[in-house]
């Protein structure tokens, strides 16, 4: 995983047909996705269920790209060896899941996966400014986590600043949370360069349509910026 800034965009497969993931997750792919998100979600940090490890390994068999599992769990450090072993590429942590986040970030890079530190809406980008040089993705929550398809709160401000500290360190910004054509070219010239959308993807497509998806993806990259 070499590292740039060009936009890249990420389908969260929470928007997927749960009883397809394999061909969904092929079908974003080949539609030009660059990434795939995976949103894990406990019912107790977040107030929803997700998946746990088995299910992100039988993912990892269709995933060509690359997986960014994004972990909405608290206590979150007695299962990072497990969603790494299924085959996340990047684990994505949130700050707000317990007291010791630096060690979450060891961690996760000890497993050789890409260490990722997430922001609910309510938290303040300094709540980051420790842990730049042991990270290397931030995600912006623009939604409070826990459901699909929520209203985008604006985080510009958030990401101007985040983009400010990170400086030439090679640090993705992520964005996870209402990402439409109307919300990325914000985001990007805020300086996001990973865009997760679900239903923005989503909609409207399916493994029988995937060519919707595509159109989905590139009016998102488009929007942004990117080509």
């Amino acid at each position: 995983m070499a590292f740039d800034r060009t936009i890249k965009i990420a389908p969260s497969i929470l928007s997927a047909d749960f009883a397809n993931f394999g061909q969904e997750i092929q079908a974003i792919e080949a539609q030009g996705a660059d990434w795939v998100h995976v949103d894990v979600m406990d019912g107790h940090f977040v107030p929803n269920l997700t998946f746990g490890p088995p299910a992100v390994a039988a993912f990892r068999k269709h995933v060509k790209t690359v997986m960014d599992v994004h972990l909405m769990i608290a206590p979150v450090d007695p299962y990072i060896e497990a969603f790494a072993n299924a085959g996340a590429d990047i684990i994505t942590a949130h700050v707000e899941a317990g007291a010791h986040i630096h060690r979450t970030l060891q961690a996760i890079r000890a497993t050789g996966a890409k260490a990722g530190v997430a922001l609910n809406p309510g938290t303040p980008a300094e709540a980051v400014e420790h842990l730049l040089d042991m990270t290397d993705l931030i995600c912006v929550m623009t939604v409070n986590p826990g459901f699909g398809g929520q209203k985008f709160i604006d985080m510009t401000g958030k990401v101007r600043r985040l983009r400010e500290m990170i400086g030439d360190r090679p640090v993705h910004i992520e964005i996870d949370g209402g990402v439409d054509p109307t919300t990325a070219p914000l985001l990007a010239e805020a300086g996001a360069d990973v865009l997760v959308a679900g239903s923005a993807v989503f909609k409207g497509g399916s493994v029988e349509k995937p060519e919707v998806y595509g159109a989905n993806i590139r009016a998102i990259r488009a929007a942004a910026g990117g080509v």
